[in-house]
């Protein structure tokens, strides 16, 4: 848009953890004109300045490209995690349904798209000191979110290539988390019915220190703001790292909630997961948990630099929201983020 106003924005996957707050702050910026969302399932209370439409990127039947005329920039958000007993399922709407994407907008004549990458993009990196959008982007290959990342970030070379007049950004922000997404997270990585009020400071008094076990998070709103000001800078291409400090262990975890940190090694840990997920308690899959253990920690220099990105919540701040929201079974009026404590 680049200081005009009356923009048009396209988001897919409009209804989840990050659409939710992306949505909502492009309804808020005078210089956008309308927000289309695109979802499988509408929203009940929809923003101000929002259109809606039920679109689902596994189906090749449905129609993107006339959802994308007209368009000044699409953000494509859209991601499904489950089943992670059936990666060929999530890879139908993530890398297929992507390509349907990226191929709209290069026939729509969109003139921006921004993707929502990941950290879990990267291949296996450093814990001890942080990389720039340099460090390698192929992922950890038995995971599959990781896989499929990595795989249209290699489609995103090429594309880039073969659509110069389109301006590409990917975003690769660490873990995101806000407190209308404690219920969608739990069901997701802990299942259904994992009591939220279990993460009560006062029934963690013993905290598992997994080595390697070292991320980054960032608060789902900031990470929104990165895709706003990814929108409105005309020069901004390629990709952004977004987090925000300090990094999690369980040392930080510990001095949140006053429990102690107890070593347990990779194998102990990822053999009683692999035995959960087995089983299908644990919907979160041993392979990811594998290639949480080799992220490495990013350099957000370049968002701060080039797109004058700043998170306002530290890492703390974040999970402390996160956990009130799990204790009270947090949610919004989406189907993704629907709110309920267990079952």
């Amino acid at each position: 848009m680049g200081g005009t106003t009356g923009g048009r924005i396209v988001v897919t996957g409009a209804t989840g953890n990050v659409g939710t707050s992306v949505v909502r702050l492009l309804a808020q910026d005078p210089e956008v004109g309308s927000v289309l969302g695109l979802a499988r399932r509408l929203p009940d209370r929809p923003p101000p300045k929002t259109e809606w439409a039920s679109v689902d990127l596994a189906r090749d039947q449905d129609d993107l490209t006339g959802h994308f005329t007209g368009a000044d920039a699409v953000i494509h958000l859209a991601w499904a995690f489950q089943p992670t007993h059936d990666p060929a399922t999530t890879w139908r709407t993530n890398v297929l349904g992507s390509l349907r994407v990226f191929g709209a907008a290069a026939s729509a004549g969109v003139p921006a798209l921004v993707h929502a990458s990941s950290v879990g993009a990267y291949s296996p990196g450093p814990k001890d000191r942080a990389v720039d959008e340099s460090w390698p982007t192929h992922g950890w290959p038995d995971a599959a979110y990781c896989r499929e990342k990595a795989y249209l970030e290699r489609v995103l070379d090429t594309y880039e290539r073969d659509h110069p007049d389109m301006r590409v950004v990917r975003m690769r922000p660490a873990f995101l988390f806000k407190r209308e997404s404690a219920s969608e997270q739990r069901r997701i990585f802990a299942g259904r019915f994992l009591p939220g009020p279990v993460a009560r400071p006062d029934l963690l008094p013993v905290l598992p220190d997994v080595p390697g076990l070292r991320v980054q998070v960032l608060h789902t709103d900031d990470a929104a703001h990165a895709y706003r000001l990814a929108v409105r800078s005309p020069e901004a291409r390629g990709p952004f790292n977004l987090a925000t400090e300090p990094p999690v262990d369980a040392g930080t975890l510990a001095a949140m909630t006053g429990g102690r940190p107890v070593r347990l090694p990779r194998t102990a840990a990822r053999t009683a997961m692999a035995a959960a997920w087995g089983l299908r308690l644990l919907p979160a899959s041993p392979h990811l948990f594998d290639a949480v253990l080799r992220l490495p920690l990013m350099d957000c220099a370049r968002a701060r630099e080039e797109l004058g990105w700043r998170p306002e919540r530290t890492a703390t701040q974040v999970l402390e929201e996160f956990l009130e929201g799990l204790r009270q079974g947090a949610g919004a009026a989406t189907v993704p983020l629907r709110g309920r404590k267990a079952g």
